[in-house]
């Protein structure tokens, strides 16, 4: 997605570990335009599956997730950022996810009732780096017997294993823009999506 792409150019900054920050239009303040853009490419790059519901993790996620599901006209579920007590344990799936931003580990939990084995799950987030995120919510659709239909990122650090280690469990991953790599002076290079492995 060109636009995406420049506007991670113009407007992104960069920080030491890999680090990209795109807070001015995609995560902390966003660019509803392009939020409901980046919506429309998810729901035309999977459109040749069924999609029961759309699922994401708070907090980043949801607002890009949100558009897809009004897009293709289903439900999105989210993934709530510990467990939840009025649910009881056995009413939830769960994962462990470590955050690759803030270097820290939590569980995330969905209720059953609202994932079940008849259901075409597509996951959306806004970035893919390491991958704990988007393998958190792989593993809770699996825990529910549903389908794992896609997984749409936003931004893909191509230079970190998340992306490839979903490729190589057979799940579909569709990034927008993925970044090979940062150069020293802090620039960052996109790869070319045909040439994801």
């Amino acid at each position: 997605m060109l636009e995406l792409q420049r506007r991670i150019r113009e407007q992104g900054t960069t920080a030491p570990g890999g680090v990209i920050r795109v807070d001015s239009f995609l995560n902390h303040q966003i660019d509803p335009l392009l939020a409901d853009r980046i919506a429309g490419e998810f729901a035309r790059r999977f459109s040749d599956i069924r999609v029961t519901r759309v699922l994401t993790i708070e907090a980043s996620g949801i607002a890009f997730a949100v558009l897809v599901a009004l897009k293709i006209g289903v439900p999105l579920v989210f993934a709530k950022k510990g467990r939840s007590r009025s649910l009881g344990d056995d009413a939830v799936y769960t994962a462990s996810v470590r955050s690759f931003t803030r270097g820290d580990e939590f569980t995330v939990s969905v209720a059953r009732k609202y994932i079940s084995k008849d259901d075409s799950v597509l996951i959306i987030d806004d970035f893919l780096a390491m991958g704990e995120a988007a393998q958190g919510l792989v593993d809770i659709v699996r825990q529910s017997g549903a389908n794992v239909g896609g997984v749409g990122i936003v931004i893909e650090k191509g230079f970190q294993p998340g992306g490839r280690k979903l490729r190589n469990q057979g799940v579909r991953v569709e990034s927008l823009a993925v970044v090979s790599r940062i150069t020293d002076q802090g620039d960052i290079v996109f790869r070319d999506n045909s040439t994801i492995d």
